[in-house]
């Protein structure tokens, strides 16, 4: 069953070399995945200060990007990376450019460690590195044994893959199809196809150095293969990019247009590129050896040929993918919050920094126009400051869905705390959100049921703390995106300033009480109100300063004072209290 009897009279075992092949391969991705894994964990922070201090040199974009694509094993989130800083206005599309022409660079990294010759160590890894993971004491040796016991697996799979090989080596219609592969453009296309079909170009590299192992596949042959997989990965991104915004699109057609143009322009070069590689790599080198060589080579020759044409490629993509006219602004859809970036914990934490202050700008809408609403407006503009809560709320529900499928990630302590600041400062958002909502809007509507007007000398006190605060909120929402903690530092130190202003309203309220006139005790109530809705607004907006001077100072939240609460009340959305 399952079997083809051979010209020779001997039995191909079609079922076990199928089976050997596609569990190797299991074996080989999912080595792959743990080894990306243990790496993002080990320098998840280094990469996030990487991306951080990106500047307009486009080298340094090229570097970067392969860096990044290097450690998480991925171009397609490298590009999704690049997506998020591009909206957020951080980096133009020429700097993206460099960094997706780099992030095909740091696939390469696959290819050489795959050719290797040390699977007979491959066991070994995996013990030691279960042993590592299972009985380390800190989180760092543990990462270190999840690298370790990933890369013996990725070893173990490509043993299994060249084994369930073997009887292909007497297969005449199989070497005739290997030998098929020396075509290039069929080379290309097999490639291409198997590459878009499984989604993932590291299993065509495991297969192609697999055959070449067994001396089934030759060097011409391989390079074509390899072609055919960089153009086959652009699938995986223009699929990424369907419903996402035109610069997730661009960003896309650029990965698309500089590896079909890469291929293009060494298609025609095959056996010269095999000939540079044998020569380089000497008689011992070997096939496989060989090939990992030439994918490095293709792939560092076209980053270093095309970063010259960056903006050329800027403007094609701008033609190509022009921006919708018309386009609206600020929409409640998260803009950075990729699920992409899930499995790479400190990426999607900064993403979710970069989303918080999406989420800060409508709470700072509500906040500049409650003010006039609540002191002299009429009920249908506070019923207009009501409905920008929902945003809010929105907005503030994605992002703590987003947090909870990063925390079920394996996370550092770092990470963990800083999962944890996040999430506060979102809850302290949404708090501020409701505050103005329900009282502020509520005062407002008194005032109108009550005819209570706000004398001109109150209005401008009112206003002048009003400023403040809504200052303070500004301040606070820039140092949790810079992470700067002087910034933080600032919004603290006006509490004196805010309870001084406080008071002297207060003090002010209460003579004009004692004086005669209508409505006295209805306009001092409502005036106090405001006055305590705004320095509870204030308290809020200190906690989120305070969880960056915190992060600063890597102090554990249960050290705050008292006033801002303790480590299990920051966890909680108002919508809970």
């Amino acid at each position: 069953m399952g079997k083809i009897v051979m010209a020779s009279g001997a039995e191909l075992d079609v079922f076990n070399i199928s089976a050997g092949l596609a569990g190797g391969l299991a074996l080989f991705l999912f080595g792959l995945e743990q080894l990306s894994a243990g790496l993002k964990a080990v320098a998840g922070e280094k990469m996030k200060l990487v991306l951080g201090k990106l500047t307009s040199n486009r080298f340094i974009g090229m570097f970067t990007g392969a860096f990044v694509t290097a450690i998480i094993q991925s171009s397609s989130v490298t590009t999704v990376l690049v997506v998020g800083f591009i909206s957020a206005g951080l980096m133009k599309l020429t700097q993206s450019i460099g960094i997706i022409m780099g992030a095909n660079v740091g696939t390469t990294i696959t290819a050489q460690i795959i050719a290797f010759k040390i699977t007979h160590f491959s066991m070994l890894m995996v013990a030691v590195g279960f042993g590592m993971l299972f009985f380390g004491k800190n989180d760092k040796l543990k990462q270190y044994g999840n690298m370790l016991m990933g890369l013996g697996m990725v070893f173990m799979g490509m043993n299994l893959m060249s084994d369930a090989m073997k009887p292909l080596r007497s297969f005449e219609p199989f070497l005739d199809l290997m030998v098929s592969m020396e075509n290039p453009f069929l080379g290309l296309l097999v490639g291409a196809a198997f590459t878009a079909l499984v989604q993932s170009s590291s299993a065509t590299t495991g297969i192609v150095i697999a055959l070449a192992t067994q001396g089934l596949l030759s060097l011409p042959g391989g390079i074509s293969l390899i072609f055919g997989a960089n153009v086959g990965t652009c699938v995986t991104a223009m699929l990424a990019s369907i419903g996402k915004p035109r610069e997730a699109i661009r960003a896309a057609v650029v990965h698309v247009l500089f590896n079909v143009a890469g291929v293009l322009l060494w298609i025609g070069f095959v056996d010269q590129l095999a000939a540079v590689v044998r020569e380089i790599g000497g008689y011992d080198s070997g096939t496989a050896r060989d090939i990992a060589n030439a994918h490095t080579i293709f792939n560092v020759a076209n980053a270093i040929i095309f970063i010259w044409f960056v903006t050329p490629f800027a403007k094609l993509v701008e033609r190509l993918v022009p921006l919708e006219s018309g386009a609206t602004e600020l929409s409640v859809k998260p803009k950075y919050l990729e699920d992409a970036l899930i499995s790479t914990p400190p990426i999607a934490l900064n993403a979710v920094r970069l989303e918080i202050g999406e989420l800060g700008k409508h709470v700072q809408k509500m906040m500049n126009a409650i003010l006039p609403a609540a002191l002299t407006g009429t009920r249908s503009k506070l019923d207009k400051v009501a409905e920008m809560d929902s945003n809010v709320d929105a907005l503030h529900m994605t992002i703590i869905q987003y947090v909870r499928n990063v925390g079920a990630q394996p996370l550092g302590e770092e990470d963990m705390r800083e999962l944890v600041r996040l999430m506060s400062a979102a809850n302290h958002l949404e708090n501020i959100g409701d505050l103005i909502e329900t009282d502020m809007v509520q005062i407002g509507k008194r005032r109108i049921e009550e005819n209570v007007t706000v004398s001109p000398q109150t209005t401008h006190l009112l206003k002048s703390l009003h400023d403040r605060v809504s200052h303070a909120l500004t301040l606070s929402l820039e140092a949790v995106y810079s992470e700067d903690k002087d910034i933080a530092q600032k919004v603290i130190d006006m509490k004196e300033a805010i309870a001084k202003e406080s008071k002297a309203i207060s003090e002010h309220g209460a003579a004009r009480l004692l004086a005669e006139g209508e409505n006295r005790g209805y306009t001092y109530s409502r005036e106090m109100e405001t006055v305590e809705r705004l320095r509870r607004i204030y308290y809020f907006t200190k906690r989120i300063a305070k969880g960056v001077v915190a992060k600063a100072n890597s102090l554990e939240h249960e050290n705050w004072d008292e006033e801002d609460g303790n480590k299990n009340d920051i966890l909680i959305p108002a919508s809970a209290e």
